[in-house]
């Protein structure tokens, strides 16, 4: 029993290990652990990188400069802002840290974007990924241990519940080691660390307004999962590390490196809300509902209505029209591809993309060519294409078909896009004045938020203030 136990604990030891990959990140290549390249290779490809190389300069400048003056000074660390909406930031293994733009429009300085680098950083230099993978492989081999000393598969069941929800989060402990650590990167840098205080207090204020809309409307109330989510506004341990950090004895100690109004010109124009990118290339169509895209020839349009959906080719008659049916289980696309065909059909090949399987061929009758497609994706979609010129519109039709796929997360519409704005405060102006024409869901709170205005008070005249276009 004793040896079994020691096998499975060695290894579950050997399951926690990873070997390094190397990926691109910012344009240079970065060797890293093979699970943390995985989950970065997923983020660019599922929510995608905000393109604005003159923000991204700045952050990078603003990382620089935190590392320089960390515990970790030769650590390679990359940043990257990513085109989300989601107000949060985090960090991967091997100095991987990532911005949220949908943050950014929630902090008001240099300094709180500094103090939410640094609290990634201090993750890496306080190795939190290391010391949280140990305690997931201690909890999997507590786990396997009780279920051969006792045979109960519900204690294994509960215990790798409690060790999922334990490792879920950095939890409080670690967190504070992250905020000691990056107060005094910041300390170091020149920056106030009292920034800090500031970030968890906008932060906060997100928790309070999703529970008061949670609460408005008879639904559960809402937490916020993100960023500093475990640490209370008046949290004495966190004010006691950033009050230390903010009085360390340094010999030399850095100047502020804010530049006032920076900080604004950066983040003037950032957008707001639903990525612009999303649904950006003119020549693929995008459906929301159904889940699907695909490309199509320049010129081309596509309209399409509660019965089928047609792309039509600018200067003929080329048109593919698209209708679904139900999906027969019984039958593949392959198989089912031939039922279409009025006459024979020549030329089928199996297709797949992004994990979709369909067929596609040619239909021959009365001297009458047709491409034929079929796509399966929640249903069956059925694709037919007609050109007096077939030969010249064919491969267009082709294209369409093969090139269908479900919708990546970075193009999934999720509301409108806006852009901020800093505009100084005409005299009278409130939050109600200032928000109207905004087509924004309860659009005075979401300006309150995002200048932290929330839940009540009026900007002063002559303030800079964000607004949203």
């Amino acid at each position: 029993m004793k040896r079994l136990i020691a096998a499975v604990c060695f290894a579950a030891l050997i399951a926690g290990c990873a070997g390094s990959s190397t990926v691109t990140v910012g344009g240079r290549p970065v060797s890293i652990p093979s699970d943390a390249a995985e989950e970065h290779e997923k983020l660019i490809e599922n929510v995608g990188v905000y393109d604005d190389p003159e923000l991204q300069a700045y952050i990078d400048e603003i990382g620089a400069r935190l590392v320089a003056n960390s515990s970790m000074p030769n650590q390679e660390f990359t940043f990257t802002l990513l085109d989300s909406p989601d107000i949060n930031a985090f960090a991967l293994p091997g100095g991987l840290i990532y911005i949220n733009r949908g943050l950014l429009a929630y902090l008001d300085s240099e300094a709180e974007l500094a103090g939410v680098i640094a609290h990634e950083i201090g993750h890496i230099t306080e190795r939190h990924h290391s010391r949280r993978r140990t305690q997931t492989i201690t909890n999997q081999v507590a786990a396997v241990s009780a279920l051969i000393l006792t045979g109960s598969g519900d204690l294994y069941d509960a215990t790798s519940m409690y060790g999922a929800e334990l490792i879920s989060g950095f939890g409080r402990d670690m967190e504070l080691e992250a905020d000691a650590a990056g107060a005094e990167f910041m300390h170091k840098s020149g920056y106030d660390a009292d920034a800090l205080l500031s970030v968890i207090g906008v932060l906060k204020d997100q928790e309070r307004y999703r529970k008061a809309v949670a609460k408005a409307s008879g639904k559960p109330s809402g937490t916020y999962h993100g960023l500093y989510a475990s640490h209370p506004r008046n949290d004495l341990r966190l004010q006691t590390v950033i009050k230390t950090a903010n009085t360390l004895d340094l010999d030399t100690m850095a100047e502020n490196p804010e530049m006032p109004g920076r900080f604004r010109r950066e983040t003037e124009g950032m957008v707001i809300g639903a990525s612009a990118e999303a649904q950006s290339d003119p020549l693929r169509y995008y459906h929301n509902k159904l889940d699907f895209t695909f490309e199509h020839p320049e010129g081309w349009v596509v309209t399409a209505t509660t019965r089928e959906i047609v792309a039509r080719a600018p200067d003929s008659d080329a048109a593919l029209k698209i209708k679904i049916a139900k999906v027969d289980p019984n039958k593949s696309p392959d198989d089912a591809l031939p039922e279409l065909a009025s006459g024979e059909v020549s030329g089928q090949e199996s297709i797949e993309n992004e994990g979709l399987k369909g067929a596609t061929g040619l239909a021959s009758a009365g001297g009458v060519r047709k491409r034929l497609g079929i796509v399966d994706h929640r249903f069956r979609f059925l694709f037919e294409g007609e050109a007096s010129n077939f030969s010249a519109a064919d491969e267009g039709f082709k294209t369409i078909i093969t090139s269908f796929r479900p919708l990546f997360a970075k193009e999934k519409k999720r509301g409108e896009s806006h852009v901020l704005k800093y505009v100084q405060v005409p005299r009278g102006a409130t939050f109600g004045s200032l928000s109207s024409g905004v087509r924004v869901p309860d659009s005075e709170n979401q300006l309150r938020l995002i200048n932290g205005y929330y839940p009540s008070g009026e900007p002063r005249t002559g303030d800079w203030l964000k607004v949203l276009r």
